[in-house]
C-alpha cells in the first residue's frame, strides 16, 4: 500500500478543546496552515532529486533581499517569508505558482508535525535532564546539582554529559497526530 504524501506549512495559533461524538473533550492546536505557493519545481535530470519548494506568509517586499526578490520574481509570486522544500514523489502534479490550501488534509487523517519548541532559557539538570534532586534536610549541601561529572582518571569531561544548559529552543518532531477538524 503507498501512501501520497502531503505537506503544508503552518503558524500555531492556539489551543483550544474540542467535544468529539463520545461528548469527550479533546485537546487540539489551531493551525493556520497555508495558502502556500510553489515556487520551484526539482526534478532529478537538473537537481538530482525530486521536490517542491514552497513559500508560506506574505512579506512586504522592502523586507525581501535582492537574490530572494528575483527568485519570487520568476515565480511570478509576492515575497514570502517562510520557504521550505518538501521531497515528493509526484512532482509533476505542481505548477509553479500553484497554491496549496489546508483541503489536502481531512478529518482522521494522521499527520507528523515538525516545529520548534518554546525557548525555556538557561535550565539547571533537574529541570532540563529530570536528574534526582538530593536532600533538602538542613544537614545537606547536595540539592540541584549535578553531582560528579566523571571518573578522576580521563581528567576531563567526556563529551556529551548531560549538564545545565540552554532548554528548548530547538527542532521537535512528533509523529502520527490526529487531524480532527479542517476549515477552509
Amino acid at each position: 500500500m503507498t501512501t501520497k504524501k502531503k505537506a503544508i506549512m503552518g503558524i500555531k495559533i492556539g489551543m483550544t478543546q474540542i467535544f468529539d461524538e463520545n461528548d469527550k473533550a479533546v485537546p487540539v492546536s489551531i493551525i493556520e496552515a497555508g495558502p502556500c505557493t510553489v515556487l520551484q519545481k526539482k526534478k532529478v535530470e537538473s537537481d538530482g532529486y525530486e521536490s517542491i519548494q514552497v513559500g508560506f506568509y506574505n512579506l512586504k517586499e522592502k523586507l525581501a533581499n535582492k537574490p530572494a526578490r528575483g527568485h519570487f520574481k520568476k515565480a511570478n509570486v509576492k515575497p514570502l517569508r517562510y520557504i521550505k522544500e518538501f521531497r515528493i514523489d509526484n512532482v509533476d502534479e505542481y505548477d509553479v505558482g500553484q497554491e496549496i490550501t489546508a483541503d489536502i488534509f481531512a478529518a482522521g487523517d494522521l499527520v507528523d508535525v515538525i516545529g520548534t519548541s518554546k525557548g525555556k532559557g538557561f535550565a539547571g539538570g533537574v529541570k532540563r535532564h529530570n536528574f534526582a534532586r538530593g536532600s533538602m534536610g538542613h544537614g545537606s549541601k547536595y540539592h540541584r546539582r549535578p553531582g560528579s561529572l566523571g571518573a578522576k582518571g580521563p581528567a576531563r569531561v567526556f563529551k556529551g554529559r548531560k549538564l545545565p544548559g540552554r532548554l528548548g529552543g530547538e527542532r521537535v518532531t512528533v509523529q502520527g497526530l490526529k487531524v480532527v477538524k479542517v476549515y477552509p
